[in-house]
């Protein structure tokens, strides 16, 4: 999958999918766990179980209008910290906080949202990747001619290659016409000076949603918020580590998962100094572009200000 010969993954699966039925799930944790035994989906009421991170249910909950299409009912037991956004989902029945029980539901067929890929028999080619799948109602910004940027430098502590050290974002700050949002969750634990930008957001993946859509541009290492922005098909730079995950694959620029997203790629294990000044120069350019723009049309510099 990281070289994008999905097909060749899913042939894999295909020979490992026996193990799945015999899996004791009492003794693997629940995001080593495999779901789908291979049943069809049908006409069947089928829960889908989201055993993975924040970010990965944000990614993967597009599959949920394909399911609908084919199956009776989808219920999906999700974080409850997601629940409020994921209304707006096409394809969801209903949404059940997850919890370390059994699901209360009755269900015909179970599945792990990431194993809707493989059923599905996803390839480059026809991924879900219409944007915005999530849909929400953007936050009122105080008006502004300036470039509005939200900003995410730390991931989750599992991982600390794909964090950014707070200091190495200096030359970010030196860019004009910027209004930086801080949307680090935690940002003085994360090394924010309480300088450079405002506090905009960070405390649930609901207002973080609605700070997003009123943006310019969200700059993100891979976290969750990576994945929330793509999802909301907003303008979106993502800052990856010299071996980035999967999901990413290798060489590229773009994303075939979001397709407002640009990818900013570490040529050295460690050293971010390349991106940020990379995207220094990029951000620079985007500045230049929308005070264009606003200079030929008026009424929207009126609107502004």
């Amino acid at each position: 999958m990281l070289r994008g010969d999905f097909a060749g993954a899913w042939r894999i699966s295909d020979s490992l999918l026996p193990r799945t039925r015999e899996q004791d799930h009492a003794s693997v944790p629940r995001h080593e766990q495999n779901i789908w035994d291979g049943r069809p989906v049908e006409g069947r009421r089928v829960l889908v179980r989201c055993y993975h991170g924040l970010g990965d249910t944000i990614q993967f909950i597009r599959y949920a209008e394909l399911l609908k299409r084919v199956a009776a009912e989808v219920i999906v037991w999700v974080q409850p910290s997601l629940i409020p956004l994921l209304r707006s989902v096409a394809g969801v029945d209903r949404l059940l906080p997850l919890h370390d029980g059994a699901p209360e539901v009755e269900y015909d067929v179970d599945v792990e949202l990431n194993e809707l890929p493989y059923v599905f028999r996803t390839t480059l080619e026809t991924i879900p990747a219409q944007v915005p799948y999530l849909h929400v109602e953007a936050a009122e910004l105080p008006r502004s001619d300036r470039f509005r940027v939200g900003l995410i430098w730390q991931s989750g502590e599992w991982d600390e290659r794909r964090s950014v050290p707070f200091r190495a974002l200096q030359p970010l700050a030196e860019v004009s016409g910027v209004d930086w949002h801080i949307l680090q969750r935690n940002a003085r634990e994360a090394g924010w000076d309480g300088k450079f930008g405002t506090l905009s957001g960070g405390d649930n993946p609901l207002d973080d949603a609605r700070i997003m859509r009123a943006l310019d541009l969200v700059i993100s290492v891979d976290t969750m918020t990576a994945h929330l922005a793509g999802a909301l098909g907003v303008r979106t730079w993502t800052l990856l580590p010299r071996d980035a995950d999967w999901r990413w694959m290798q060489d590229r620029e773009d994303s075939p998962w979001y397709p407002t997203m640009r990818l900013f790629r570490q040529q050295r294990e460690g050293d971010w100094s390349r991106i940020i000044a990379d995207l220094a120069i990029e951000l620079s350019s985007a500045v230049s572009a929308k005070r264009q723009s606003l200079f030929k049309n008026p009424l929207l510099l009126s609107l502004k200000s």
